[in-house]
């Protein structure tokens, strides 16, 4: 079980901030994407609730947090456990993936620009891979991906694709591609230059190719 959230020290009256359910949310939420909460551990409202000193109202409001980002599952008489994409639901989060990614390049393309942030976010990706960050390699990977998509200008569109990076993020959490230094900056460099005019078949090649890329892993003892 994770630590209890931080509190304030003896004495000191609280400062405005989150509510308490997003601060327990956020605690479980960094827990199972850093690995600490491995997919199938069970979350209990009552030890959540005694951990956290929080009421088990607050504990069950942060679950149904979780849950709706598709962090965590509830399941008759099993109660609440840390997800596992099973490879149905990775193939399904990859083909939404791609409607919403490739839509968002396709308006991009038309307007005939640049994504602002694209390159810094490359340059994050080429940094994180060099420290072998694997959490910073995750988040730097993620930006490139949302840089693409908000470029677009739809908020429907980016509110969506953002909607599925938690789940993203916990997929790869467990299952680390077999990318060598440096190799999926450079992939992804060819990756923003071929999307970014073709992205009716650059977007789904490139999803099509972590996909088997995550499926392979996950079949290697």
């Amino acid at each position: 079980m994770l630590p209890p959230s931080p509190r304030g020290g003896a004495g000191t009256p609280p400062g405005p901030g989150p509510r308490t359910a997003d601060v327990v949310a956020d605690a479980l939420r960094n827990g199972i994407l850093s690995g600490e909460l491995a997919p199938g551990t069970p979350l209990r409202e009552e030890e959540l609730s005694a951990t956290h000193g929080v009421s088990r109202h607050t504990a069950r409001t942060a679950l149904a947090t979780l849950t709706a980002e598709r962090l965590v599952t509830a399941e008759p008489y099993r109660g609440v456990r840390v997800s596992l994409l099973d490879d149905a639901a990775l193939v399904a989060l990859q083909q939404l993936r791609c409607a919403l990614e490739t839509e968002a390049l396709r308006i991009v393309r038309d307007r005939g620009i640049r994504p602002a942030d694209v390159d810094s976010a490359l340059d994050a990706l080429a940094a994180a891979e060099a420290s072998e960050d694997w959490p910073a390699t995750l988040d730097a990977h993620a930006r490139v991906h949302r840089a693409l998509v908000d470029a677009a200008d739809s908020p429907r569109i980016a509110e969506e694709y953002r909607r599925l990076d938690s789940e993203m993020h916990l997929l790869l959490t467990h299952v680390r591609p077999a990318y060598g230094a440096g190799a999926l900056t450079t992939e992804h460099r060819a990756y923003v230059e071929a999307a970014l005019a073709d992205p009716e078949h650059a977007v789904r090649a490139h999803l099509e190719h972590s996909t088997r890329m995550i499926l392979e892993g996950r079949r290697v003892p």
